[in-house]
């Protein structure tokens, strides 16, 4: 009997470690291009080139802006530039299915290289196990509050959702969430001068761009407040029909 499940075992001990060397290739090839290359001075040469192509630039940006989000790369210049290059509205299309399928597409990542190994962590752990289900539950909510606030790092957060139980359905619905931040950062790139001082410290506003910048700020600061006492309860609940299931 045990020869007979070595060899899934095994199979599974490698689908694990080849997806942990992945990610980990990914992480390490970010941080080196981080350091030893201009990554804004890039992508504003990218979004320049973009701007040449016509006909082609909105699906060669969502294709880099998916890429970008994939890779860890920071999406506001990218963000900005596209206000810049093709608009408020078109720019925030642009962005906004750029960065649901960017996200999609690390979440998938995340799922498939890492929720294997955290399924096996918490099997025998019924407190982690419950919290894991609860939020599965309450998946759409949880996904939608942390899009609106802006403390929660974009990037590591669609890998980390991908290692919970929340449904695909439920995450990608939720990037709804997104569009505030990504109409905002939208406008304030179309009132550069230039893809130049796109992301400089002197960026162009206005009065509008100023009380737009403190709604969204407001907007995020209740949605954090909110995510926080949300998923405190859920882990709080779920872990007392826990505690109550094993006294039973």
């Amino acid at each position: 009997m045990n020869k007979e499940s070595s060899p899934s075992k095994f199979g599974s001990n490698s689908k694990l470690i080849i997806g942990f060397v992945l990610l980990v290739s990914l992480i390490s090839a970010f941080i080196f291009a981080t350091k030893y290359f201009d990554i804004q001075e890039n992508l504003k040469n990218l979004l320049a080139w973009i701007d040449s192509l016509g006909f082609l630039a909105p699906v060669t940006f969502i294709l880099i802006y998916i890429l970008a989000t994939v890779l860890f790369i920071p999406g506001s210049i990218l963000t900005l530039g596209s206000g810049f290059v093709f608009g408020v509205i078109w720019g925030s299309i642009y962005v906004f299915i750029g960065a649901t399928l960017g996200a999609t597409a690390a979440f998938l990542v995340g799922r498939y290289l890492a929720r294997g190994w955290v399924s096996q962590q918490i099997e025998n752990n019924s407190k982690f196990k419950a919290i894991d289900q609860a939020v599965k539950r309450e998946g759409f909510k949880v996904v939608l509050l942390t899009r609106l606030s802006p403390i929660f790092p974009f990037n590591i957060l669609n890998y980390s959702f991908g290692v919970t139980q929340v449904s695909l359905k439920d995450y990608f619905l939720a990037s709804i969430g997104m569009i505030p931040g990504t109409i905002m950062y939208v406008y304030i790139g179309s009132l550069a001068g230039s893809l130049a001082t796109i992301g400089a410290a002197n960026q162009p506003t206005n009065p509008e761009t100023e009380a737009v910048k403190w709604v969204i700020r407001v907007v995020g600061f209740i949605a954090t407040v909110a995510v926080t006492i949300y998923v405190t309860r859920i882990a709080r609940k779920a872990l007392e029909e826990s505690v109550n299931r094993e006294e039973l």
